[in-house]
Order: structure tokens, then sequence, then C-alpha cells
């Protein structure tokens, strides 16, 4: 049944397929990067396709080589550098077009790439046995991915795009207070050191504070809610599931503002520049997608702060944004509590599987 399922008759039957509910196995977390990049690095492994059309997709996993990890950071740099791009697109655009046709536009994008998945594996990449979590992500992905291209509007790239780095902290912060996840002293010190930085970047109640890097905080906030969603997703649905369900979701969401918006590209620029963005968009998400699929996680997870350095020269080459001291030092902060924050989950894992290992050979 499951080489033949190309029907929505078969994709039913898989669907309720009691067996299913029942497999132990290892999928990949994922959060697709709509305006911003940032990934669940947690109980991430290797990834490659392996007899696709038989064998499901949430069980066709393999452990990296040192290749693939080389590999890996390369597709996560270029990643990196086609989402900073896609920011730079953005916001040019906005000075002529509403920022929710825009959002909508750049999702355009990823729906294609679904497209693409669609007919490579056919209807099971919509097979999940939590469709409300799935819809929820991605309202919650059209939600950050709109406040951020609202807030370029009005700020530099560099410092909304230092903003949204914030984010894996508050994902860590949620998963204390949601999942009930123990997080020790020295992860604290790095999120209390990550808010810091942030607050060094926006500094309220300054003369240079502007309020739309709030908006950014806000989606840094939405985007983190989406990575509790992927964790909770993580051990039932595949990447491509999640990364379906949020385009479609996002886009369906963001249709009903656009169309309220929406303004008829005049000019060929606009046009190309449309149909760029959207492409680049589809493009890097599944470069950060294959990098995450063939390399170890956490090997590439520095690698998402070099989008810092491409937005700082996209500002200063197309809108002659020149970020300050002060952008510079809360940045800092932020990445190293970042990266620390990364390192002191991976040594809680390899804690709990030494743990995990003693009580199976205790037992035995």
């Amino acid at each position: 049944i499951y080489s033949a399922a190309k029907s929505p008759a078969f994709a039913l039957l898989i669907l309720f397929d009691p067996r299913k509910r029942n497999r132990n196995t290892k999928v990949l977390q994922h959060a697709d990067g709509l305006s911003r990049c940032f990934y669940d690095f947690s109980n991430l492994g290797g990834y490659k396709h392996i007899n696709r059309r038989q064998t499901p997709l949430s069980e066709q996993v393999s452990q990296p080589t040192g290749s693939d990890n080389f590999k890996g950071l390369f597709f996560m740099a270029v990643g990196m550098f086609l989402f900073s791009a896609v920011d730079a697109l953005a916001k040019f655009l906005t000075d002529s077009l509403h920022p929710f046709q825009i959002v909508w536009i750049r999702q355009l994008g990823l729906v294609f790439g679904t497209c693409l998945l669609l007919g490579m594996y056919g209807l099971r990449i919509f097979i999940t046995t939590h469709p409300v979590l799935q819809l929820g992500r991605g309202i919650l992905a059209a939600g950050s991915a709109t406040l951020f291209i609202i807030a370029i509007s009005e700020v530099p790239l560099a410092d909304a795009i230092t903003v949204t780095f914030i984010a894996p902290l508050v994902v860590t912060i949620l998963s204390a207070v949601l999942l009930a996840e123990k997080v020790g002293l020295h992860r604290w010190g790095a999120i209390i050191a990550g808010f810091a930085g942030t607050v060094i970047v926006i500094r309220p109640g300054f003369e240079n504070f502007h309020p739309a890097l709030l908006l950014v905080f806000l989606a840094a906030i939405l985007f983190a809610g989406r990575q509790i969603i992927s964790r909770l997703l993580s051990s039932s649905d595949n990447v491509y599931t999640t990364v379906a369900y949020t385009a479609l979701a996002s886009s369906v969401m963001l249709s009903v503002p656009a169309y309220f918006v929406w303004i008829t590209p005049q000019t060929n620029q606009q046009l190309i520049l449309l149909t760029l963005m959207a492409l680049l968009a589809g493009l890097a998400e599944f470069m950060v997608i294959k990098a995450l699929q063939i390399a170890h996680a956490g090997l590439v997870a520095p690698v998402q702060y070099t989008i810092l350095i491409w937005g700082t020269i996209y500002g200063l080459i197309l809108f002659a944004d020149i970020p300050d001291i002060f952008t510079f030092i809360g940045a800092a902060i932020i990445i190293v509590s970042g990266l620390y924050t990364v390192h002191r989950e991976r040594l809680r894992q390899a804690d709990d599987l030494a743990d995990k290992k003693q009580k199976g050979n205790e037992s035995y």
C-alpha cells in the first residue's frame, strides 16, 4: 500500500493505519524561515533519501559523513546569503508595495517548492496526525513574516536581523514553561545576557529608539512559538510535511489582507524583483533543508549567524545603512549567548543519552 499510495483513497488508508502511530522514528525538526531563518537544532540527525518511493518519509534517515558535513556547511552558508538577498528585495519593494502583498508573493516560492515535493513524493507529504498544530504553525509563520517585513520598511536590515537572533533564546524559555524541559543556570544566564544584548540594540527610551524594532521582537516571539510546535510535531511528522502545511496555510491566510491592499505591479522592474524574491526564497529554504538533511545540525547551527554579515552588506550598499557601535555590541552579545545555549543543549542531550544507556544496562 505504501509504495502504491498515489491517490487520495490510498492516502486515507495510510492516515488511519494504526501501525503508523506506533513507529519509533527519527525525524527532522524544522522551522522554515519565511522571512527570518532560524532552525530548531535539537534532536536533529543526518537525512538522505533511501528508496523514497517505498520507504515512509519519516524513516529515511542515515548518519552524516565528513563529506556530508562539509556540504551541509556550504548549503547553509548559501541559504543564509539567499535569505539576506530576499530580505533586501522585500525592503526595497516596500517603497511601492504593501508588506502584506510582498509577504504573500514571497510565499509563492515556497508554494512552488511544495508543488515540486508533491510531484516527487505524492500525497504522502500531507499525511499528518496533528493537522491543527500544522495549520497553527502556518498561521504563526504568516504573522512573524508580516511583522518582520513591516519592520524592515522602517529600520535598517542589520538592526532588524540582530533583534531576530533572540528567537532561539525565547524558544528555550517556552520549552521550560510549556514543555517542562529542564533549563540549567548556565542557559538561564545566557538568556539574560541575550535579552540584555537586545535591549542594547533596541535602546528603548533613547533618541535612536524606533518602535518598529518592537515588531521585530514580536516576530521573534511568534517564531519561537512555531519552534515549539515543531518540537511537538517532531515525533510524528516529516520535515517536508511541515514545509507543505506551513507554505499552504500561510499563503491562504495572507491572501485575505493581500487582496484588500493589492497594487498591480506597474513596471518591469517590480515584476522582475517580485519574481526573483519568490524564487530566491524557495531556493534558500530548500538549501537550508538540504543542509539539515545531510550534516550534523550542531555543526551547521552557527552558520545561521552569517546572515547578519550579508544583511549589513546589503543594507550598506542598497540603503546606505551603517550600523552604529551599539548594534555591533548587542549583536555580539546575542550571538555568543545563542551559541552558548546551543552548546549547553548538546551537553544536556549527551547526558540524557548516557543516563538512558546506563539505566538500560542496569535493567538488563
